[in-house]
């Protein structure tokens, strides 16, 4: 079997040696994760979900004399004079004043509930490889839903059993009736992901019904709640009080996007202490960077947790404007999902059915003609004709909005 996406040779000798034989089956078969930078990088781009108003760190903040101001001893690189000729030692194995920090935000007693990773990815990845043994094990996904949690099963050779989400009528919650099933089909059940607000819908899944899969007695596993987008949901969203409560729930949550910092790469679990100890059991020995650390030590401080509500608000008002903007554009059918994160999916039409073709047409123009980068969703379970946009700042929104416009009608 080739290696996928390979673009160039290497050496050929000595003849005797070749490496496809050597890679385990799964991982040279593995359909990577297609990244939003994979197709586009230039331009308006509304295709990733980052944060359009930038990251939540106060020493970015200006005064009137335009010098950056301090904050907690930071410099105007973030990092603390002694952390800047400490670079040359390896970072806390640990970080537990980031962890504390987390904790108090997040409302969990202390960092012994708190796994830090490069991004939310590592946490997934890690899961994967504490909980599951390859080519044995089983774990649960309900599509339409984030890629990543199939990508890391097939690179450690674990099963995927796919529960599809309730879609109609634009509903896109969990149907309890075939988990239930698939539950009493596979008790080896190792883990079930469940996206909350999902990706690429944007719907909240409510808490009491992740409170009655925690409580199935059929379900051995562990219920992983991904909440990348929580702080875009309305309060009172978040199942970390669920974690404090079942020892077989945990929460992943990340700085990328609310807080603006997807550039750090730092994504947290909120766990019970036992699974909190495995995993720090498991990882490598200094995973998160002194920059790192300290950057999102600056974002959870206080005046950095009001940056990023801030942030929200404001894009949060965005995204109301863009919906109704874009609810008037002829050809464009509706806005479907729950609209609980920063992007919203836009559904093109063409007699008032959902049109693929046309849709990734327009997704082909609006990055190649017209300078906004958005991102093609019609290949999902129930997203047919759908463009996913994400929530830019309200100049991006109307140029985004001008140019589907043109298009469109």
């Amino acid at each position: 079997m080739p290696i996928l996406g390979l673009k160039s040779l290497g050496p050929t000798h000595p003849p005797h040696f070749s490496l496809e034989p050597l890679i385990r089956p799964n991982i040279l078969a593995l359909q990577p994760y297609r990244c939003a930078r994979d197709d586009y990088d230039s331009g308006i781009l509304l295709d990733a979900n980052e944060n359009a108003i930038g990251p939540s760190l106060p020493f970015l903040l200006f005064d009137t004399s335009s010098e950056p101001s301090k904050v907690n001893g930071s410099n105007n690189v973030g990092l603390t004079l002694s952390e800047l000729e400490s670079l040359n030692r390896y970072p806390s194995p640990t970080h537990d004043d980031l962890k504390r920090r987390i904790a108090s935000f997040r409302g969990v007693p202390n960092e012994d509930w708190v796994f830090l990773g490069v991004g939310s990815d590592e946490v997934v990845d890690l899961l994967f490889r504490v909980l599951c043994v390859p080519g044995k094990d089983r774990v649960l996904v309900t599509p339409p839903t984030y890629g990543m949690y199939k990508v890391c099963a097939a690179m450690n050779d674990v099963g995927v059993v796919s529960v599809p989400l309730i879609t109609e009528g634009g509903k896109f919650q969990l149907d309890e009736e075939k988990l239930e099933e698939a539950f009493i089909k596979y008790p080896e059940m190792k883990m079930i992901f469940i996206c909350s607000p999902n990706n690429p819908t944007a719907t909240l899944i409510p808490i009491p019904v992740i409170r009655r899969i925690a409580e199935n007695k059929k379900f051995k596993g562990v219920v992983v709640v991904d909440e990348a987008y929580i702080d875009f949901a309305p309060e009172g969203s978040s199942a970390v009080g669920l974690v404090k409560e079942f020892g077989n729930v945990c929460v992943t949550q990340t700085l990328s996007k609310g807080f603006g910092l997807a550039g750090i790469r730092l994504g947290y679990l909120i766990a019970p202490p036992p699974l909190i100890q495995i995993l720090t059991n498991t990882k490598a020995p200094y995973n998160v960077s002194v920059p790192t650390a300290s950057l999102a030590l600056s974002a959870l401080s206080k005046e950095g947790i009001a940056l990023m509500s801030s942030s929200v608000q404001t894009l949060n008002k965005n995204r109301s404007r863009l919906i109704d903007s874009l609810k008037s554009i002829k050809g464009i059918g509706g806005i479907i999902g729950g609209n609980h994160s920063n992007f919203i999916m836009a559904q093109i039409v063409s007699d008032g059915k959902a049109d693929n073709v046309k849709a990734a047409k327009v997704y082909k123009e609006m990055a190649e003609e017209k300078g906004v980068v958005v991102r093609f969703r019609g290949n999902e379970l129930g997203c047919e004709g759908c463009l996913r946009i994400t929530v830019g700042t309200e100049e991006e929104c109307q140029v985004a909005v001008d140019r589907l416009k043109e298009l469109l009608e």
